[in-house]
């Protein structure tokens, strides 16, 4: 243990030293690195590829649409960041009017990234994307899950990264508790909840923030005024996609009762046009990550009817694309998120139970709304709370990355992608420049405070004009007679007294 301990503090204490070096600070060093980032993802898809087979039976295809993701958030970074990482000027009231005032990002320190098995480079190269565009030096801990996938990672990253800014930590529970024991400056999580209280728990010790991706019940709740086949044949996709191991998967149906055959039937189908009739040989189908989660899956079931699938290897850590119907909401199969290829579907007589259903129960990571009623649409995101709402599809919003990918409440804290992943591992430093000037003004402020001064405040605090057609100089001038009523009347009281 006490190795352990020793090997991890000196990883963080190389990475916060190479930090204070400075280098990671230089807008032209970062894209260097990213665009290295880039160069890895591209050069090494043989053995990405490889080892995501291993990890989780997932194919070529499979595999590519997970890189090209990384590889569209690289660009992104690599185009925008001398913009995101500018002085960021903002609105100026009458007091602050001739003054500098902007917001000025700037590198947090050092940041760990604890990734998950299950998209293991969307989730953990992901999030060191934003790490690495916001000038930050980042630890990088993969998941000891997929295992194959943490040891291309171990393997190659430094290859293509400054090992000494971005130093990447294999091992199980020993080596991440001895991780964070460690200080640092955030911490970005992605996994379940419990292990997230942990995570929060040791966190505080150092007073460190952190973002916390974690998954929850997502319901899909479909609506008698849509097209079902469409509907069906997206959410056969969203559940089923890496063997229903994703965070953002939908977790149970919600619809009317007179609906649940044709929804079946429909499933069915696509289960059938996506997977073969033999899902086990489809190579795009692939399977449960270990035999634990085999059984965690399977003791599911218990007390749930299936009416699709159910077959099931254990020697293989196959599941079938599985429906289950009439399910009641104090099922197993309810009481915890499912990751993994089992589809509930439970019946609401209305839009207003599934409301009331989805309130009642834990802020889920994603909401899905099926229906051509764009009132229903809206009235949904008005009265429920997710971490992000897909309407008419599923899964699609974790590619848009001008939208924050984020929990809310149990499903999470936090957010990222794109300029939110920068904004978030970035601290957004306020600064006001003033010049040594026109201290006329700021006579309102010293005390002795009299009734006249107070109005003046008023006036140059509460009062809020809009300057924005103005050009500077009539700004200026104004200030300037401004300035000068003050001093006047400064100098009046003064000889009065």
């Amino acid at each position: 243990m006490l190795n352990v301990h020793m090997l991890q503090f000196k990883t963080v204490d190389r990475a916060r030293k190479a930090f204070l070096t400075g280098r990671s600070k230089s807008l032209e060093y970062r894209i260097t690195q990213l665009k290295n980032l880039l160069r890895f993802v591209r050069e090494r898809q043989n053995e990405i590829t490889e080892g995501l087979k291993k990890d989780l039976g997932r194919s070529e295809g499979g595999t590519l649409y997970e890189t090209l993701g990384l590889e569209s958030e690289i660009n992104l970074a690599v185009k925008y960041l001398k913009e995101w990482a500018a002085p960021r000027p903002v609105s100026k009231s009458m007091m602050t009017i001739s003054d500098q005032v902007y917001i000025q990002p700037e590198p947090l320190g050092v940041v760990l990234v604890i990734g998950a098995w299950n998209y293991p480079w969307a989730v953990t190269i992901g999030p060191l994307i934003g790490a690495i565009a916001a000038g930050n030096a980042a630890v990088i801990k993969p998941s000891e899950v997929s295992s194959h996938t943490s040891k291309v990672m171990e393997d190659f990253l430094p290859l293509y990264l400054d090992k000494e800014l971005y130093p990447v930590v294999t091992g199980g529970l020993t080596e991440t508790q001895e991780l964070l024991k460690q200080r640092f400056d955030h911490i970005f999580y992605t996994g379940n909840g419990t292990v997230a209280k942990i995570i929060m728990e040791a966190a505080a010790k150092h007073l460190t923030p952190t973002t916390l991706e974690l998954g929850g019940k997502s319901p899909c709740y479909i609506d008698n005024n849509c097209d079902l086949a469409i509907a069906c044949r997206r959410i056969a996709w969203g559940k089923y996609s890496n063997c229903g191991q994703t965070c953002i998967a939908p977790d149970y149906i919600l619809c009317d009762p007179s609906m649940q055959d044709r929804v079946i039937e429909e499933i069915k189908k696509n289960i059938k046009d996506f997977y073969t009739e033999d899902p086990q040989k489809c190579l795009d189908y692939g399977h449960i990550i270990n035999h634990r989660h085999f059984r965690r899956l399977m003791a599911l079931l218990e007390g749930s009817t299936v009416a699709v699938g159910g077959e099931n290897d254990e020697s293989l850590c196959y599941i079938g694309p599985t429906v289950l119907r009439d399910v009641k909401p104090d099922a197993k199969v309810m009481q915890e998120e499912i990751f993994g290829p089992l589809l509930p579907i439970l019946t609401v007589s209305s839009a207003d139970e599934a409301i009331k259903f989805i309130n009642q129960r834990e802020k889920p990571l994603a909401l899905y709304i099926f229906t051509s009623d764009n009132k229903l649409i809206k009235r949904m995101i008005a009265e429920t709370s997710s971490g992000g709402v897909v309407a008419n599809d599923c899964l699609m919003h974790f590619s848009v990355s001008s939208l924050p990918f984020g929990g809310v409440g149990n499903s999470g804290m936090g957010h990222y992608h794109g300029k939110y992943g920068f904004d978030n591992l970035s601290h957004l430093r306020g600064c006001l420049i003033k010049q040594l000037k026109m201290e006329g003004v700021n006579k309102m402020r010293y005390p002795p405070h009299t009734a006249d001064k107070l109005g003046w405040a008023r006036f140059f605090i509460l009062k809020h004009v809009d300057f924005g057609s103005l050009g500077r100089m009539v700004l200026l001038a104004l200030m300037a007679v401004f300035v000068a009523v003050i001093l006047q009347v400064t100098d009046y009281y003064t000889h009065v007294k």
